[in-house]
C-alpha cells in the first residue's frame, strides 16, 4: 500500500487548489521542516561543543553526559503521548506550544551558568521538541493529499532528519569556534521566533478528534513513565554495565510498564493508543526497520566523527567539515532522487536500495585503518550515505500509510518514538562494545590509536549486521505484498484492488 491510499483527501490537490492555497501549503511545510530542523540539531549540535561546555561551566565528566541524555529522555519517552495529545485537542495548538518551549528553553540553555541550569533547559528542550516532532508529520500529510505533492513534501521533510545531524556537527563545531558555546542555543531564538510568527496564520486549525468517555489518563501515564525509564536504562548501560542489578531491574520495570500500557490500550474504552494503527504490515514493518536502521547509523554518524577526532586528530570545525559530503549527498537524493524514484517503483523497493547502499557504508568502514587517507578511505562511505537520503523517505512514507486522519498525530509520534529507541540502542549497544574492544586491546598492548580504531570496528560491524536485519524485514514486506495482491487478483472482480509497492 502507498501512504496515500488510507488517507482521506479533505485538503486542496495540485490539480483543484487555487494558487495562493498552494503557495501556502509549501509555506507551511517550511515552517515544519525548520522546525523539524531544530529538533535534529539540537540532538547532535552539543555534541562538539561538550569539552567547551565542560571547561566552562565545571561539569564532572559522568555529569556532563547528562546534557545530551535529558533531552534524549524527554524527546523520546514524551513523542507517542505528544501525538495522540495533538489529535484530541488539535495538532496545531500543539505544535505552537511546542516551539515557544523549546524556543524558551533555548535561550535559557544558552544563559545557563550552572550544570543544573544547563540540564534542566536541556529536559525542557526535549519536551518542547517531542511536542512540535510528534505532530509535524501529522500535519504535513493531511495539507498534502495528491500524491505526487505528498511525496516531494515528505521528501524535503526527510531530508531535515536525514541531514540534520551532520549539519548540527558542522555548525556546532563552527559557533563554538567562533563564538562560544552558548550560542549553539541562542541561535533557536530567531529562528523560533520567525517560525511561530509564519505558523500563525498558515498552518491549518484543525479539527480535535472526539473525545467520548474522556482521555485516557492512565495509559498517558503507564507510556509516558515506561518510555522514559527504558531511556533511561539504556542511556546508563555504559556506565553501569548490562549484567548490573541495576540496568536488569529497571529494564524490568520498563517493560512491565510497557506492558501494561498495552494491555490498558486492549481494553481502555477511549485508548490514548488505538492498536489498530499497529494492525498494518507496513506501518509495523516501517517502524521496526527504522529502529534497526536508526542504531545501524548511530556508529557512522557518531562513531565516524569520533574517529576523526580521537584517532586522525581533526579539530572539531574540521571534522564537521569531513562529515559534510554525507549531508550533501543525502539531501541531493532525498530532495531529488527518492520522490521519483518512490513515484515509479514504490516506497519498499526504494526502501531495500536505500538499504543495500547503507550496508555498503559500514562494510567500508570495517576496514578503515589507522592512518587513513580521507579522498581513498572515509570519503567513498560518505557518498554512499546518500542511502540514507532513499530509505528514510521511503520509511515515513510506508510509517504513516494507513493512518487515518484522526490517528495521523498518534501515526506521526509513533514513526518519531522508534527514531529515538534506535537511537538509544545505538548509544547503549554500539558505544559499549566499541569501548569493551578498545579495552581489550589496549590490555593487550595495543596503542591508543590502534585500540580505538580496533573498538570502532567492531561497532561498524555489528551496525552491517543491523542494517542485514532491517534488509530481511523489508524484504519480508515486500513478499508479504505480493502474497496480498496474488490473493486479491485470484478472486473473482479483485483485480482492481490489488496493492501498490
Amino acid at each position: 500500500m502507498t501512504a496515500t491510499a488510507a488517507l482521506p483527501t479533505t485538503g486542496t490537490t495540485a490539480g483543484s487548489g487555487t494558487a495562493p492555497a498552494a503557495r501556502r501549503r509549501w509555506i507551511a511545510l517550511g515552517v515544519l521542516s525548520s522546525a523539524m530542523l531544530m529538533s535534529v540539531l539540537d540532538g547532535s549540535i552539543v555534541t562538539v561543543a561538550l569539552p567547551a561546555i565542560q571547561s566552562d561551566l565545571g561539569f564532572s565528566a559522568a555529569g556532563l553526559s547528562w546534557v545530551v541524555n535529558a533531552y534524549l529522555i524527554a524527546f523520546g519517552s514524551l513523542l507517542l503521548l505528544a501525538g495522540r495529545v495533538g489529535d484530541l485537542v488539535g495538532r496545531k495548538r500543539v505544535f505552537l506550544a511546542g516551539m515557544a518551549l523549546f524556543t524558551a528553553a533555548s535561550v535559557l540553555a544558552g544563559a545557563a551558568g550552572t550544570p543544573a541550569v544547563l540540564i534542566a533547559a536541556r529536559l525542557a528542550q526535549g519536551v518542547g521538541s517531542a511536542l512540535v516532532s510528534a505532530v509535524a508529520l501529522g500535519i504535513l500529510i493531511t495539507l498534502f493529499t495528491d500524491p505526487r505533492e505528498r511525496a516531494r513534501a515528505i521528501a524535503v521533510f526527510s531530508f531535515t532528519g536525514a541531514a540534520g545531524a551532520s549539519i548540527g556537527q558542522v555548525l556546532g563545531g563552527v559557533l563554538t569556534d567562533a563564538l562560544a558555546w552558548n550560542w549553539i542555543f541562542l541561535i533557536n531564538l530567531p529562528i523560533g521566533v520567525a517560525a511561530i510568527a509564519v505558523a500563525l496564520p498558515v498552518l491549518p486549525a484543525d479539527r480535535p478528534a472526539a473525545r467520548d468517555g474522556g482521555a485516557d489518563v492512565l495509559g498517558a501515564l503507564l507510556i509516558s513513565s515506561g518510555l522514559m525509564l527504558a531511556i533511561y536504562t539504556v542511556v546508563r548501560i555504559e556506565g553501569h554495565g548490562w549484567a548490573s542489578g541495576s540496568t536488569l531491574g529497571l529494564g524490568a520495570l520498563a517493560l512491565l510498564l510497557l506492558a501494561g500500557f498495552v494491555a490498558r490500550q486492549a481494553t481502555a474504552r477511549t485508548p490514548l493508543m488505538p492498536l489498530r494503527v499497529l494492525r498494518s504490515r507496513s506501518v509495523w514493518g516501517a517502524n521496526l526497520v527504522q529502529v534497526l536502521m536508526v542504531a545501524a547509523l548511530f556508529s557512522f554518524q557518531v562513531l565516524v566523527a569520533l574517529y576523526l577526532q580521537r584517532v586522525l586528530d581533526y579539530g572539531a570545525t574540521l571534522t564537521g567539515v569531513a562529515m559534510l559530503p554525507a549531508a550533501v549527498v543525502i539531501g541531493v537524493v532525498s530532495l531529488v532522487v527518492a520522490p521519483r524514484l518512490i513515484a515509479r517503483f514504490g516506497e519498499r523497493a526504494v526502501l531495500l536500495t536505500g538499504l543495500v547502499l547503507l550496508f555498503g557504508v559500514l562494510a567500508l568502514l570495517v576496514r578503515v585503518p589507522v592512518e587513513a587517507d580521507y579522498a581513498t578511505d572515509l570519503l567513498p562511505a560518505m557518498l554512499l550515505a546518500a542511502g540514507f537520503g532513499l530509505a528514510l523517505p521511503a520509511l515515513t512514507a510506508l510509517g504513516m500509510s494507513d493512518a487515518r486522519e484522526a490517528d495521523a498525530g498518534l501515526a506521526s509520534g509513533l514513526f518519531n518514538t522508534t527514531q529515538q529507541i534506535g537511537m538509544a540502542m545505538g548509544v547503549a549497544v554500539l558505544s559499549t562494545l566499541a569501548a569493551a574492544r578498545t579495552g581489550a586491546l589496549a590490555d593487550a598492548g595495543a596503542d591508543t590509536a590502534t585500540a580505538l580504531t580496533g573498538g570502532y570496528h567492531l561497532a561498524f560491524a555489528v551496525g552491517a549486521g543491523l542494517i542485514a536485519a532491517a534488509f530481511a524485514v523489508g524484504a519480508g514486506l515486500i513478499a508479504a505484498a505480493f502474497a496480498v495482491a496474488f490473493t486479491v487478483l485470484r478472486r473473482p472482480g479483485g483485480a482492481s484492488a490489488a496493492p501498490r509497492g
